[in-house]
């Protein structure tokens, strides 16, 4: 029997395919705060490593390791439940990865050390009883794109702004994309349907059937979007706006498509769709950039 785990192993635990949006976030965030990047390089850097590589990989290991049961259930291949990383080694490296995230953040500042702080708890409320956010598809989606949208951009922008707090437009794109983060986290509960719903898991799709769950993703991916090529052209930068809208028009088709077999376009949307949102967050920052 192994009583270490496969290194291959410990690299899929961690997801880096799942380190991108906190990474693009914090680099949204130091974009818009409007200060002149150079000679600021490696402490974004640093923030990037630290959101994507420690913080989103610590949330990663706590589910796995969390979720064990389920995905015996829905995916028995993933590391845990395979046996390829035996015994509590998931907890443990959960554990040291918390640490290591800590250490880490120590030269971001004191706010950027609440904020990686802030973002760990987060992270193992999520999937770690008694609280266990992803129990209940709402809070565990709005649990997930606060940290990983709208904490991971105010915290880029506090860092290069030396410690101050950004500007309330800043905050408030942060957390309309906080918002719509809930709409394509929701894409991801499609796969495990049958395994939520055994293990009690309330996901939008468990408990709102696939048709309508879709249709509640789609709103709530949109409608702050919306919200944010209003604000911007109320503000004057109405060529970050139209290209903002041009981006919402793409994805409404590609929704189109989507509805008419959710459970089996999910991860359509998720691959094709996702990005042109994705895309919207880095246009608004240069827009909060040139309006400082």
């Amino acid at each position: 029997m192994r009583s270490w785990p496969q290194p291959a192993a410990v690299l899929e635990l961690l997801k880096p395919v799942t380190w991108f949006p906190p990474m693009w976030a914090f680099a949204c965030g130091a974009i818009s705060a409007g200060v002149p990047i150079a000679g600021r390089w490696g402490t974004i850097a640093l923030g990037i490593a630290i959101t994507g590589p420690l913080v989103c990989a610590t949330s990663q290991a706590a589910n796995d390791w969390y979720d064990r049961e389920v995905d015996a259930i829905n995916e028995p291949q993933r590391p845990i439940p395979s046996g390829r990383i035996p015994g509590t080694w998931g907890l443990r490296i959960a554990i040291l990865w918390t640490m290591l995230s800590l250490l880490v953040a120590i030269p971001l500042g004191m706010r950027g050390l609440i904020a990686v702080s802030v973002a760990l708890a987060f992270a193992w409320a999520y999937s770690a009883p008694p609280l266990r956010f992803k129990q209940n598809g709402w809070v565990g989606n709005a649990a997930v794109g606060l940290t990983y949208e709208g904490l991971a951009w105010i915290t880029g922008a506090i860092v290069v702004l030396d410690g101050a707090m950004p500007s309330t437009r800043i905050v408030l794109i942060a957390a309309l994309y906080s918002l719509g983060a809930h709409g394509i986290l929701t894409l991801n509960d499609f796969k495990a349907i049958e395994g939520d719903r055994q293990m009690g898991i309330r996901s939008l799709p468990a408990t709102l059937g696939p048709q309508r769950a879709a249709w509640v993703l789609c709103a709530v991916m949109l409608l702050p979007q919306v919200v944010v090529l209003g604000l911007l052209a109320s503000w004057g930068a109405n060529g970050a706006a139209t290209a903002i809208a041009g981006l919402v028009l793409v994805q409404l088709a590609q929704m189109a498509y989507f509805m008419r077999a959710p459970r089996e376009r999910a991860l359509f949307l998720s691959a094709f769709g996702v990005p042109f949102s994705v895309a919207g967050m880095m246009v608004a920052a240069f827009a909060l950039r040139g309006l400082s």
